[in-house]
């Protein structure tokens, strides 16, 4: 994926740590430094992150029409995002916006706010994960009609077509 590709605003925050997991090797990159800098992570607070990564995964694959995986045992992203206070901000010009309520703002935090922006603004249900089981990457959706299935069409698109092909010739 490229820029031009990822997720607008504040989604992009919740596409790349979504994305932090690769579900078919098992790499985390939140299990090295720079994976945990890129969100500001001390060691300490990574199981959280994890947590709020598997809620934030849920609620992308119930965005594209599917159910978490057997056994997935994610709590409620609107549980972990209460313990995220936000304010409301109001600019020079008028524009009001969520605000984390703490700085330097949390992971939480910064979600939730990136989440109600979106939710305000429509974006918010285009994020999706994939439909592969083997992927579940989050992408945004950017199709015409919001029905998008897969992350990259060239890869896990055509991975489930060729299954299906070939589950038909038998």
């Amino acid at each position: 994926m490229n820029a031009k590709d990822s997720a607008p605003g504040g989604l992009g925050l919740i596409e790349a740590l979504v994305n932090t997991l690769d579900i078919e090797t098992g790499a985390d990159a939140l299990d090295t430094v720079a994976g945990r800098a890129a969100f500001s992570l001390t060691e300490s607070e990574v199981p959280d992150a994890r947590v709020l990564r598997e809620a934030l995964r849920t609620a992308c694959l119930a965005h594209a029409g599917h159910r978490p995986p057997e056994g997935a045992a994610a709590p409620p992203l609107d549980r972990l995002l209460a313990e995220a206070p936000l304010r409301v901000t109001v600019d020079a010009a008028g524009a009001a916006a969520l605000r984390p309520a703490a700085e330097p703002a949390g992971l939480t935090a910064r979600v939730a706010a990136a989440i109600a922006t979106a939710a305000a603004d429509g974006t918010w249900a285009r994020l999706k994960a994939c439909e592969a089981e083997d992927c579940r990457w989050a992408y945004y959706d950017r199709s015409p009609a919001g029905r998008r299935r897969w992350c990259s069409m060239s890869v896990c698109g055509a991975r489930a077509k060729m299954r299906t092909y070939r589950a038909k010739r038998g």
